[in-house]
């Protein structure tokens, strides 16, 4: 039995019916050459049927995804993992058809409708659905998992868990498999005796699967006298956070960023910053790198400025489509990952992330006057992260995160009340290498599947593979009319930027 993490517990303790708190992906593949009419020895030429029934028969667990949670009065509050000794791999793993032949519309309602369900705590918080029938001799798989268990980075990289660079392989593992001549992957990073940075220490210390109730009392107990020389500016801001009401979270935030951001807590409100339903909306759509490149290349803006370019122009758009355009600019949490390319530098549990506020200029009609305006924000949110420690950052991430809390928890306050920003636009690294195959099968696209809060109905998240990126709009379904709308207003905002 190990303690959750405290970033951890926030994504346990704020999810309801119209808001889960998961994070997963939809990832698209082609159908090797022939596989329609490859016969298997029980007589089946149903090659995704075939590849559901290896994975469901013939797999063993990581104990990673055998982790259920609890919250007992014998835990003294805190939430817990323990493993499940009784997994039902026939339930986590499903095998679902569209009708043939479906078109990418179909499987996106279909993503929508899974991705708008809870996950059953009295289970491990995952779940895989392969999905078989897509036009063009293509399937998918979507996955979801809790956001306590991992954060967007980990994700990404337990999805890659399951894929090759070879062609030929066969016999691919499942994500959450036991890792086949793979290491550096999901076995490296899930591996109980990782190690990870000790509270106010500075020092590394072995985990062992996470720090018992006692080692953990005996660390919240050390904050009050460490916290002054650990976290140095930010012990300024603690009695803020103690409450963790909206007020406390908002001059925590201020304060850590006045210096060096003019848009922390300054959105206005939008259709966005709205109660929501526990309905989902789920659009994707990829673009080549080499166009965003050429506009980097031309600006001397970073790939990720040019990202969140595109995503501006896109909303301004989409708003002015709708006449809910406001007259001051809307600006996007930018999640920051604190790990490195080893887990062991990152501090905190499952997630590690540090948190920026981003100008997205949507005020400004001007493509090019938009994109300096993003740059320069970024720039000033990244200068000012490089100056705080480890720990800092992680709280920086905590406060970030929590401070949509308040209009996510508390009835009635969503849309009443300032929101701190006005969405989350997250670019998480892909894999470099490509193309990339699950059992012969091609990889053709990756899309992200976030999170929606009370109060922050929609999110854009992106990742890089095979020279293009993919971007994956997740959205509450009627207080995000039309969402599939954006890729459009997406290209648009990209034509623009590409003639600056």
């Amino acid at each position: 039995m190990t303690a959750v993490g405290p970033l951890d517990a926030m994504f346990l303790l704020g999810e309801t019916r119209e808001q889960p708190m998961h994070v997963g992906g939809l990832m698209l593949f082609e159908l090797p050459e022939g596989a329609r009419d490859q016969v298997f020895p029980d007589g089946t030429r149903d090659y995704v049927s075939r590849l559901y029934q290896d994975i469901t028969e013939n797999q063993t667990i990581n104990p990673v995804f055998g982790r259920r949670v609890r919250n007992r009065p014998l835990d003294l509050g805190y939430w817990t993992w323990e493993q499940d000794d009784e997994i039902d791999l026939q339930y986590h793993v499903r095998l679902s058809g569209l009708a043939r032949p479906a078109r990418y519309r179909e499987l996106f309602e279909l993503t929508s409708r899974l991705h708008g369900t809870l996950l059953d705590r009295r289970r491990p918080l995952w779940e895989m659905q392969l999905i078989e029938g897509v036009q063009g001799r293509r399937f998918a798989i979507y996955t979801k998992i809790h956001h306590s268990m991992v954060d967007g980075v980990t994700a990404l990289r337990w999805m890659q868990q399951m894929l090759t660079t070879d062609p030929t392989k066969t016999g691919m593992p499942a994500p959450y498999a036991l890792p086949i001549e793979q290491p550096g992957g999901l076995g490296e990073w899930a591996r109980s005796d990782r190690v990870e940075p000790a509270v106010g220490s500075g020092q590394h210390v072995v985990a062992g699967g996470g720090p018992s109730l006692a080692e953990l009392f005996a660390a919240v107990g050390r904050i009050p006298a460490e916290a002054g020389r650990a976290v140095g500016g930010v012990g300024r801001v603690l009695g803020d956070l103690a409450g963790l009401s909206s007020v406390g979270l908002r001059g925590a935030f201020r304060r850590l960023q006045s210096e060096n951001s003019s848009v922390a807590f300054q959105a206005p409100q939008t259709i966005f910053n709205q109660p929501i339903t526990g309905a989902r909306r789920f659009a994707a759509q990829s673009w080549p790198m080499e166009r965003l490149e050429k506009v980097r290349a031309n600006t001397g803006a970073t790939l990720n400025d040019v990202m969140l370019a595109m995503c501006s122009g896109a909303l301004r758009n989409y708003l002015l489509e709708l006449n809910a355009l406001p007259d001051k600019a809307l600006t996007a949490m930018v999640p920051v990952s604190l790990r490195g390319s080893s887990d062991t530098a990152a501090p905190g549990g499952a997630n590690s992330l540090a948190t920026l506020v981003a100008d997205l200029a949507t005020d400004q009609p001007d493509p090019e006057r938009r994109i300096r305006r993003i740059m320069e924000s970024t720039a000033g949110g990244k200068q000012f992260l490089s100056q705080l420690s480890p720990l800092q950052n992680l709280m920086m991430g905590a406060i970030g995160v929590g401070s949509a809390g308040p209009a996510a928890v508390i009835p009635g306050l969503a849309g009443r009340t300032a929101p701190p920003y006005n969405l989350v636009i997250s670019n998480i690294p892909g894999p470099a290498e490509s193309p990339l195959y699950w059992n012969r099968s091609r990889l053709l696209g990756m899309y992200p599947a976030s999170i929606v809060l009370n109060g922050q109905a929609l999110n854009i998240s992106v990742t890089s593979y095979a020279h293009q990126l993919h971007f994956g709009l997740t959205g509450c379904r009627r207080t995000v009319p039309h969402l599939q709308r954006l890729l459009t207003h997406l290209e648009t905002a990209l034509t623009e930027l590409e003639l600056l």
